[in-house]
């Protein structure tokens, strides 16, 4: 993959598998504290490794102890001398990394290894699948420092993942939420063996790769978008149109041929 060969300062890129990328972030002396550099290469990543076709799944998770630590305290000193439109400026170019990251068209799995807090949860909830080390613990630590949780999609995407009601509770209170409790209110789905947390995002990822690269890509985008569409007629929409297109590909006979001949498929994504 031609994105492989970029160089970035706070990722780390391997394809690990054929299709597989690892995307590490990687400033493990703070503790993968984000900064400005940080977004800026998380968008770019997602766009060129959206480009990719070779790129069937990425996993995404942290250097070190940490998963993430949220924004870099260390440049939030600054943060109150922005203005009210430089800190928008400053909330836009965040959430648009974010957002890359959550509109890859491929799937992408958090191996939480260690502590998200505040934009390291938040980040952690753009991936479709979490699965949690043991010592993953998570909290949205806004209130903590006299902010927000609704930042950088985190009401949105919380509240759907536990209920409105857990979500209150851990918003308003900046609790930690450790992997045990994580995994029992679905805001992992598992909690892996202690060091086999990258073994199980990899075996996970290899039975997706294992699938129609289309099926799999337009699998996701109607999973998204229905969690967003008012109705179960637009639903309906959405996966007609899904599912007419991927009649015309190549995947979907030759799935119909290998289970006639008794072979695995051999899928192309075309």
């Amino acid at each position: 993959m031609k994105s492989l060969e970029r160089v970035y300062e706070t990722l780390r890129l391997e394809e690990v598998t054929p299709g597989v990328v690892v995307v590490t972030l990687n400033r493990p002396d703070r503790f993968n504290a984000m900064i400005n550099r940080m977004f800026d290469e998380l968008e770019r990543m997602a766009l060129d490794l959206g480009d990719e076709d070779d790129c069937r799944v990425v996993v995404l998770t942290g250097a070190g102890k940490s998963f993430c630590a949220g924004y870099d305290l260390a440049d939030a000193e600054d943060l109150p001398g922005l203005g009210a439109l430089g800190m928008l400026d400053q909330q836009e170019r965040a959430a648009r990394a974010l957002l890359a990251v959550r509109s890859m068209r491929v799937p992408v799995i958090a191996a939480v290894n260690g502590p998200a807090a505040g934009g390291g949860l938040a980040l952690a909830l753009q991936a479709d699948i979490r699965l949690g080390a043991p010592e993953a613990k998570f909290n949205a630590a806004f209130v903590r420092i006299g902010l927000s949780a609704g930042d950088l999609g985190t009401s949105w995407l919380l509240t759907r993942l536990v209920g409105p009601a857990v979500a209150s509770d851990i918003a308003f209170t900046g609790r930690m939420v450790y992997a045990e409790e994580a995994a029992r209110i679905g805001l992992v789905n598992s909690v892996s063996e202690p060091g086999k947390v990258m073994d199980d995002a990899l075996e996970l990822a290899g039975q997706i790769v294992s699938n129609s690269p289309g099926g799999v890509q337009l699998s996701k985008r109607a999973l998204q978008a229905n969690l967003e569409v008012g109705s179960y007629a637009a639903a309906l929409e959405i996966e007609n149109r899904g599912q007419a297109l991927l009649t015309r590909s190549t995947d979907m006979p030759e799935a119909l041929a290998a289970f006639k001949e008794k072979r695995p498929p051999v899928f192309k994504g075309e």
